[in-house]
């Protein structure tokens, strides 16, 4: 297997001077050295195509020994060190200190077609910040982070990549519910791919421990190989650079509460300096409408990380990263300005995603889109359906609203009399804007589908896969793969996958609420 290796993060940046793999605090550096931990019997469960290709990987080195040893941490390729990153962050609202890559190891950068990527091990094994964790990962997490970082890439929202799932062969000790019931699973890798994987943590730690030169340095670096075409030698160039990454992260949540997609733990280690969902841990996508859900049992009660919240906590952890950065300007003006577009942008960019979910393309249709928030919140409608559904309904046509979203309410009898007028209400308001659109509605039906996706990788969808892994069956994780490449297009062998939540899966652990460990 031959990869073209660059070498930017670790030649540009300072290493920990410590190079023994134990658990401790690090200051004065962007990383630590370190090699992953070898594993038994691994064997290849899957590899994403697509990222073989963007790698430049020979399609024939699949199969081969190399490539297994290396996506599973028996073997370094050849002149390059691993290394695991250090960041803190602030978790639930509070500062954390340290954290750091506890459980994933970078192996190298790669150059290929004039892009680059950073390749990355998730649980192959401990680092200096593992602190009370063993650094690995067990089969059923692994493979919602497999399945869900490519289904995001496919709906066309920013996302970290993955390259391959593996089974590692050893057995991995893990309380699925924290609630003292722990057991062995088994243990997984996952091998992503980003264009980078530094997050907002990793300027917080180096802000919180006053090394102000080595932010400046990771400031610098960034700017140059992630934000080219801003001015490096600007006298605004770390405020140009924030409201880059707070532009950046806006389309990402927008395109988040488009889908339905729910981060469950969006504490500010887990933000991306680029924009992209990355940690893909406790998360979900919701089934009934519903603005208070979060998927993150540690969340349950206070649901900080809830759907409704996502776009306000994006500017919570912008507020985060603006703090670290200050000490490389000196003033909060320009700063606070950025945060302040942000937060007028949101409320924007929010309504006209909303419109054009609608099929609205021209003018401001705010109370129709807050009334419709309002009706969706009174029985328990399926939200991608009821989007996708919607396409269908001809305005022209007074009476046919209920059979076009009638298979999206989980149960029909309670859209009783009251709620029924609501529906009808609002659909009265709806019809007139279509009709004052004058859209011809073959044309709006294909840009309302090309918006609204028919297949996501719903929780008991990515729980069956598991269910079947567990018993060595991985055929699942291949279909729900392939189907979650097409989410927009109409599968006719695949309509068992367009359909709300089943009853059994309401309340069952992995469908409903998860740990971070799950």
């Amino acid at each position: 297997m031959k990869l073209k290796i660059i070498d930017t993060f670790t030649s540009e940046l300072p290493a920990d001077k410590e190079v023994k793999n134990t658990i401790r605090q690090v200051e004065n550096a962007c990383y630590s050295y370190v090699t992953p931990t070898k594993t038994s019997s691994p064997q290849l469960l899957h590899v994403s195509n697509e990222m073989v290709e963007a790698l430049g990987i020979n399609k024939k080195d699949i199969d081969s020994k190399e490539f297994l040893d290396i996506v599973t941490g028996n073997a370094v390729y050849p002149n390059t060190t691993p290394y695991a990153m250090c960041y803190g962050g602030h978790q639930f609202g509070q500062w954390a200190g340290q954290l750091g890559d506890g459980r994933a190891i970078n192996l190298f950068e790669v150059e290929h077609d004039h892009k680059n990527w950073a390749v990355q091990l998730k649980g192959a094994g401990l680092t200096p910040y593992s602190r009370h964790a063993d650094g690995l990962a067990v089969l059923r997490s692994s493979i919602r982070e497999y399945l869900c970082s490519e289904a995001m890439y496919h709906l066309g929202i920013p996302t970290t990549r993955a390259l391959s799932l593996s089974l590692s062969g050893d057995k991995v000790l893990r309380d699925v519910m924290y609630d003292g019931n722990s057991k062995y699973e088994p243990g997984a890798i996952v091998s992503r791919v980003a264009p980078s994987f530094i997050r907002f943590g990793n300027f917080e730690i180096l802000a919180a421990q006053q090394d102000h030169a080595t932010l400046k340095q990771l400031a610098d670096y960034t700017i140059t190989h992630f934000y080219p075409e801003l001015d490096i030698n600007s006298e605004t160039i770390y405020v140009d650079f924030f409201r880059e990454v707070s532009k950046r992260n806006l389309e990402m949540v927008i395109h988040w509460q488009r889908v339905g997609f729910v981060h469950g733990v969006m504490n500010t280690d887990n933000m991306s300096i680029l924009g992209l969902t990355i940690d893909y841990g406790p998360y979900g996508w919701l089934e009934g409408y519903d603005f208070g859900w979060t998927p993150n049992t540690t969340d349950r009660v206070n649901k900080r990380y809830r759907y409704g919240t996502q776009g306000e906590i994006v500017g919570w952890n912008l507020f985060k990263l603006a703090n670290a950065l200050f000490p490389l300007i000196g003033e909060a003006e320009g700063l606070q300005d950025a945060l302040n577009e942000y937060r007028d942008s949101y409320d924007m960019a929010y309504y006209t995603m909303m419109s054009e979910k609608l099929g609205l393309f021209e003018g401001e249709h705010k109370t129709l889109i807050n009334e419709l928030n309002k009706v969706l919140h009174k029985t328990e409608t399926d939200m991608t359906i009821f989007f996708r559904q919607l396409s269908d309904f001809d305005p022209q046509e007074t009476k046919n609203w209920l059979s076009v979203i009638r298979p999206a309410f989980y149960d029909i009898d309670e859209v009783a009399e009251g709620i029924y007028d609501l529906w009808e209400s609002w659909f009265t308001a709806y019809r007139s804007k279509l009709i004052d659109q004058n859209m011809d509605q073959k044309e709006r039906t294909e840009k309302m589908n090309g918006i609204n996706p028919k297949y996501v990788l719903r929780n008991y969808m990515a729980q069956l896969a598991i269910d079947d892994a567990e018993k060595e069956n991985y055929e699942l994780i291949a279909e729900l793969f392939e189907v979650l490449k097409h989410p927009y297009d109409h599968q006719k062998d695949k309509e068992k996958w367009y359909a709300k939540r089943p009853d059994w899966a309401r309340n069952k652990v992995g469908c409903s609420m998860l740990s971070c460990s799950s």
